[in-house]
């Protein structure tokens, strides 16, 4: 395969997970996908703004998550988030020491 179709199928694939995660599951809490498997929505926002800057694209946080959810933080928490519950917030806690380190999110 070359790089060129690679680059193709890998953009297609993410494509897929961000409209599965943004259409089809905003049930699914990004507390418990960070608890579950050590990323969340906000962090794929950030690798993206990650591989936007990294090319000299001027990206901030906000505009890397309104570009992600299709939508700004404050409608998608209005719209789809819930309260956590303490054990899911200690969960947390160590879930995003361990796979994201300092307050990135």
């Amino acid at each position: 395969m070359d790089d060129q179709t690679r680059i193709e199928l890998e953009a297609a694939a993410f494509r897929a997970l961000r409209e599965h995660l943004m259409e089809k599951r905003t049930d699914v809490q990004n507390i418990d996908m960070m608890n579950l498997a050590g990323f969340c929505r906000n962090c794929l926002s950030r690798w993206y703004q990650e591989a936007a800057n990294a090319r000299d694209i001027e990206m901030d946080k906000a505009q890397a998550r309104e570009i992600f959810y299709g939508m700004t933080m404050d409608e998608w928490k209005a719209n789809f988030q819930t309260e956590a519950s303490p054990e899911k917030q200690v969960a947390f806690e160590k879930s995003f020491a361990e796979n994201v380190g300092s307050n990135k999110s």
